[in-house]
């Protein structure tokens, strides 16, 4: 990890734990003092964000260290292994706001609506989680930390869900009732639960080698063919470590020409990858002969796999 990165990763976290510390303890202190369960929740949610900040700030120092012998790729997959854990603990905050308010409502239990204390708070939360989700998205996308990028995915839908809970405050002063509140808060936590699932998809995803984004494939593929002399690449593989790609892939060069020659199109065609991705980590290029390809390579993508 380069100094930039990891300076706007402490940055993003250093700002989600603050403003997310305020909203928390807002909507946790006038949640139990207005009786709104989705409030309560809402808060709750923020207090798991809170968490969040805390761990990237962890993570933060320990994929700064360089590599070594146990690490020859370095420490970059601390962050995604804190990913898949996090999304646990968002899974487990979101469950356990659903069972305490569907026991209520099994109970028949119907509080009174909630103050209108609750619904500033909300429209507080509203604005706070706006623009925390716009610092987190920016330097996201800046550092390349798919950690923060989900930290703004995450804060996205804590708008959502607060934007829920204010129409839900809403709705139980309107009709005198507290049971649009309670079920606003089993919806809260469903879509906790739905954003956890999503994050640790994108983990294991990351964890497994793999990648959804084709583009970058074809990104690759027209790097190595702008290249005089470099032809067909093939067994094409991405990987994502820490917020940096690190590819492989193999290109055919003309067979005539002296190894000096072929290291020079392959140290080529490493430079336009890199003039064309961002937060690219390391490029392996394997040199073939040309017309020595054959088709059972078992591994990697070609352009015409891609297309296919």
């Amino acid at each position: 990890m380069n100094k930039n990165s990891e300076k706007y990763i402490r940055t993003a976290a250093m700002i989600a734990l603050a403003g997310n510390a305020v909203l928390a303890a807002l909507k946790l202190v006038f949640g139990m003092l207005s009786g709104s369960a989705a409030l309560i929740g809402d808060g709750i949610d923020s207090s798991a964000d809170v968490l969040i900040s805390i761990v990237a700030l962890a993570v933060v120092k320990i994929i700064a260290k360089p590599a070594d012998k146990q690490h020859p790729w370095g420490h970059g997959r601390a962050e995604t292994v804190a990913v898949a854990v996090l999304s646990f603990i968002l899974f487990f905050a979101g469950a356990q706001l659903i069972f305490s308010s569907a026991s209520n409502l099994i109970s028949g239990v119907v509080p009174e609506p909630p103050s209108l204390s609750a619904m500033i708070v909300s429209l507080v939360s509203i604005a706070g989680k706006i623009l925390l989700a716009y610092s987190q998205y920016t330097l996201g996308r800046r550092s390349g930390s798919a950690m923060i990028q989900a930290n703004a995915k995450n804060m996205l839908g804590d708008v959502a869900i607060s934007v829920g809970v204010l129409a839900g405050l809403g709705i139980s002063n309107l009709t005198g009732s507290g049971l649009a509140d309670m079920l606003i808060a089993c919806a809260v936590g469903a879509w906790v639960i739905k954003t956890a699932v999503g994050i640790f998809l994108g983990a294991n995803l990351e964890l497994m080698d793999g990648s959804t984004d084709t583009q970058q494939y074809q990104m690759i593929f027209d790097a190595v063919n702008s290249v005089e002399g470099a032809s067909n690449p093939h067994r094409t593989r991405i990987r994502r470590i820490g917020g940096f790609w690190d590819i492989d892939t193999d290109i055919e060069v003309d067979p005539n020409i002296t190894v000096e020659q072929a290291h020079r199109i392959a140290s080529q065609a490493e430079t336009a990858i890199k003039e064309r991705l961002e937060h690219v980590f390391d490029v392996m290029i394997h040199v073939e002969p040309q017309g020595s390809r054959t088709p059972e390579d078992g591994f990697g993508l070609s352009a015409e796999e891609l297309d296919g």
